[in-house]
């Protein structure tokens, strides 16, 4: 009579399998797939990783646009010295998983480089692979303390929470210098809303405001009552959210619903148009920080304002005004092309292997100066991006109630 395998085998063969699914070598050091030259017969592999499916679509649809156009600006100019950026695109889903398996295969595919992924909890999951294995990360919309701090191969163009949480808190004081006691929501269980929250609630320490209320939610929470009539009976003048722009979007229309009229703040999370089916007519008035101004009038964000209008004008309820997300990715892009031709000026990336290739890039991405959408922008040696100006924006709703814009206040 044949045995079975023991159960402990039967476990250790499942670990195996997705231990070798996720590209991760066995000797825990080398990566096979970097040896050889880099791969130039369809153009200069470049990878994006974003959120195109799921609650987080609403962010990954406008980076994707984003990339889109700066992919577009950077061929139409010849590209890297003549070879042409292929760009690979791959959905995430909303969740660590799935942005972990996209990184796998997009460097199993020989990418020079990634952009994304869409959300702060993807990346502290995705990232550290592509640590590992010595690939670029530029991430277009991760604001959480820590990314860069993942490793030598992490940067972002988005700024942190830390630098752009209080500029709302010092606006919505200016406009309501009265205001006293605030109520907070976040979501404990996303690494952004967690991080921001504490920053938010310094902020309001420091000028003077009580946190008397500290409200948790789930990312996938829709039905917030309980929290927000808790939060109204502290009798709150000022809210402050850190929320994705779904479960944000729900919050704000609740909030107003049962009777909260005083000023809302908003994180980064919220920082998209999409949120305007959402919370619809309720979003008017809500405070957000912005790391990008359409009125910025230097010529490469008026090419980009113009390639975006282009885009939009076949749609005509569509908004002109490309958002925040949309101009942080085409940074990221345009900060990936740009070091590439620094670096293929200084060696051919016909010459060079792989993994050399990467690593070549990683440091010539960290080095330069770019003048973007966002403005001027360098990095330090941490991969951290170095931006001089931000704002604070007001949503105003038109009056239909399901379109609007970020007005950016003085």
């Amino acid at each position: 009579m044949t045995s079975q395998p023991p159960r402990m085998n039967r476990r250790f063969s499942a670990s195996l399998v997705a231990l070798l699914a996720s590209g991760i070598s066995l000797s825990g050091c080398t990566d096979t797939t970097a040896k050889g030259p880099v791969n130039l017969s369809k153009g200069v592999p470049v990878g994006a990783v974003l959120a195109l499916t799921g609650n987080a679509n609403v962010y990954g649809q406008d980076q994707k646009t984003g990339i889109e156009l700066a992919l577009k600006a950077l061929n139409s100019a010849g590209g890297v010295n003549g070879q042409p950026i292929a760009l690979s695109l791959e959905d995430s889903g909303s969740d660590e998983p799935s942005a972990n398996a996209a990184f796998n295969l997009q460097i199993n595919r020989g990418v020079l480089a990634l952009i994304g992924p869409t959300l702060s909890q993807q990346a502290f999951s995705a990232d550290p692979i592509a640590q590992r294995r010595g690939v670029p990360v530029v991430a277009p919309s991760n604001t959480a303390k820590g990314i860069p701090q993942i490793g030598h191969f992490i940067s972002r163009v988005s700024a942190q929470s830390s630098v752009i949480a209080p500029l709302s808190i010092a606006q919505a004081l200016k406009l309501n210098p009265g205001l006293r006691r605030a109520a907070v929501f976040y979501a404990q269980d996303d690494a952004y809303s967690t991080a921001e929250t504490v920053i938010f609630q310094k902020a309001l320490t420091d000028k003077g405001l009580k946190p008397v209320t500290v409200q948790r939610t789930q990312l996938n929470d829709q039905d917030f009552q309980n929290q927000i009539t808790a939060a109204l009976n502290q009798q709150p003048d000022l809210v402050v959210l850190s929320l994705q722009a779904v479960d944000g979007g729900n919050m704000i229309r609740q909030l107003r619903e049962l009777g909260y009229k005083g000023p809302i703040v908003v994180g980064n999370g919220m920082n998209t148009p999409n949120i305007y089916p959402i919370c619809q007519r309720y979003c008017d008035g809500i405070l957000i920080a912005q790391a990008y101004s359409p009125e910025l009038a230097t010529p490469t964000n008026q090419r980009f304002l113009a390639a975006f209008a282009a885009t939009q004008a076949r749609n005509p309820t569509a908004s002109r005004i490309p958002p925040q997300l949309t101009a942080q990715a085409y940074t990221a892009m345009q900060v990936i092309g740009e070091a590439l031709q620094r670096l293929d000026r200084k060696h051919p990336l016909k010459t060079l292997p792989l993994a050399q290739a990467r690593k070549a890039l990683m440091d010539e991405i960290l080095s330069g100066t770019y003048q973007t959408p966002l403005g001027e922008i360098r990095f330090t040696p941490e991969g951290e991006v170095i931006q001089k100006n931000f704002y604070v924006a007001k949503v105003r709703m038109n009056p239909d109630g399901k379109t609007g814009r970020f007005t950016l206040l003085p």
